[in-house]
């Protein structure tokens, strides 16, 4: 807009609005300049940020010379089924001691823990079943004396022609109706658990003894003791559980749908986490004919020496079935990296640059792990340090957000 000089109406009419409307076009500039300039620096920032890749990593000369860098091996890798298992008891080692009569326990004579031999005395315990039936043999034992003496009497009377033969012949039915019946008795006795020592001993002295004792019938461990003093057992009860402890069954049970490549003589490896540094290897001993119908398993079993006693029963362990081999690529486990429950392993793009994939692995195989997928044949990966290497790669994460 042109105002004439020499109008002073003019300039006092238009002179605010022409300051007014400068002021604004100086503002509009201003931010137009300011714009301008913050505009480029912004989608700068933008594009180093697109091209971050937070699983690459590049290391300085130093990390990189802590590092193992190699390619994945191939091995022998034999297939392999491991499932929890425990020891027990051999069964074929285990007897239940008790008594064969009826009485009251007066004495013990071992407890849990101890070692016994065959024949040796665990309890003592009073039955009067036991007086009872020695009494019925002395009585019979004595009337075979008679019958015996009567038997010989008979027959030199025969021959002076005293009596007939008749009557001989009748006492010696008598002498073998007593022997008969002491004879019975004297079985009875074994049954109740005297020796022929002790059943000689009472046909001499002719002394009743109720005391009786219970003996181990092997040698062993006592595992339980079921009896206290004063207790009255009967013939059908446990007294004490002892146990031959020197071979001991690893057992396990074997889910269905894993036991059909199992068979007696396999090969299996055993690992007992109360034991660690024992290295047990065995072969099965025992694989069911049968499925369980109530837990869907196979049980299978192997025979362990236990000669120092460390194997105790009820122990847990695992055993790994070892079957044929197969060549198989395997990485070790220093090179895995496990992040939200997956396997990652950095695999080298060039020297000092690193980038983590993720892979599938298989079963172990001594310290390495058998690589499903993830890798391609040739590729360079970090076989050692790749957790220092991640915890780097975290930390450059963290100040690149920053």
């Amino acid at each position: 807009m042109h105002i004439q000089p020499g109008s002073h109406k003019a300039a006092k009419k238009w002179g605010p609005v022409l300051l007014h409307l400068s002021a604004a076009i100086v503002l509009v500039g201003s931010f137009v300049a300011v714009s301008g300039c913050n505009r480029p620096k912004a989608s700068a920032e933008k594009a180093v940020k697109a091209e971050s890749d937070p699983t690459e990593i590049t290391v300085d000369k130093e990390l990189a010379e802590q590092l193992k860098i190699g390619e994945p091996q191939v091995h022998d890798v034999a297939n392999s089924l491991q499932v929890a298992a425990r020891i027990e008891t051999d069964a074929s080692r285990i007897a239940r001691v008790g008594s064969p009569v009826s009485g009251r326990i007066i004495k013990l004579l071992v407890l849990e823990g101890q070692y016994v031999h065959r024949g040796e005395a665990l309890a003592t315990l009073h039955s009067t079943d036991l007086s009872d039936t020695q009494f019925a043999f002395i009585k019979a034992y004595s009337q075979q004396d008679l019958a015996q003496q009567a038997t010989n009497r008979a027959e030199q009377l025969v021959k002076a022609d005293v009596i007939g033969s008749a009557e001989l012949e009748r006492r010696r039915a008598e002498l073998l109706q007593a022997s008969t019946e002491a004879s019975a008795i004297r079985t009875q006795l074994r049954g109740l658990g005297m020796t022929d020592a002790a059943i000689h001993k009472l046909e001499t002295t002719r002394q009743l003894n109720a005391d009786y004792p219970i003996v181990s019938s092997i040698s062993g461990t006592v595992l339980e003791r079921k009896v206290t003093i004063g207790q009255i057992v009967q013939p059908a009860e446990v007294a004490f559980m002892v146990a031959d402890l020197s071979n001991v069954w690893l057992v396990a049970d074997v889910p269905e749908e894993s036991a059909g490549r199992l068979h007696k003589g396999m090969h299996v490896v055993v690992n007992i986490p109360a034991l660690p540094d024992e290295k047990v290897e065995g072969q099965l001993s025992y694989v069911s004919p049968v499925v369980d119908p109530a837990t869907r398993t196979i049980p299978v079993r192997m025979d362990l020496a236990n000669p120092r006693g460390i194997f105790k029963p009820a122990m847990l362990a695992s055993m790994t079935f070892i079957d044929h081999s197969e060549r198989r690529t395997t990485i070790p486990s220093t090179a895995i990296v496990r992040e939200s429950n997956n396997d990652y392993v950095f695999v080298e793009l060039a020297p000092g640059k690193f980038k983590l994939r993720e892979v599938t692995l298989g079963s172990e195989f001594n310290d390495d792990r058998v690589l499903e997928s993830g890798l391609n044949p040739g590729e360079k990966i970090v076989l050692d340090g790749a957790f220092h290497l991640n915890n780097q790669r975290k930390q450059n994460a963290i100040k690149g957000s920053e």
